[in-house]
């Protein structure tokens, strides 16, 4: 990817305003989505979520700063959870606590 361009990937579901951070992610590799425990871990369905993951990382060589949304409106079908697990009725609720949006989409006509 160029600097300075993007890709639309639909994470984004609405206007409610998006406050960013950085969170440092200790290892591994995620994907933008990716909803984040405080400890910069991916969150497994019943966890305690902190953030959503504002971008690609990889962290494969040791620790690395991660830009994260701390509140918005997202795509709950683009939110990752550890191991690829769905988010629940109760994770979503522990977000909505964070003023973090898990909104369903319509999808996409193939």
């Amino acid at each position: 990817m160029e600097i300075g361009s993007t890709t639309p990937d639909n994470l984004i579901a609405g206007d409610f305003p998006r406050v960013t951070g950085w969170l440092d992610i200790p290892a591994g590799e995620l994907k933008r989505g990716t909803v984040m425990t405080s400890d910069g871990e991916a969150m497994e369905t019943g966890g305690d979520p902190y953030a959503v993951l504002a971008e690609d990382i990889s962290a494969a060589d040791g620790p690395v700063p991660g830009p994260v949304y701390l509140t918005g409106e997202f795509a709950k079908r683009f939110m990752i959870l550890d191991g690829g697990a769905e988010l629940a009725d109760a994770d979503v609720a522990k977000l909505r606590a964070l003023s973090i949006f898990a909104k369903t989409s319509v999808p996409a006509i193939e």
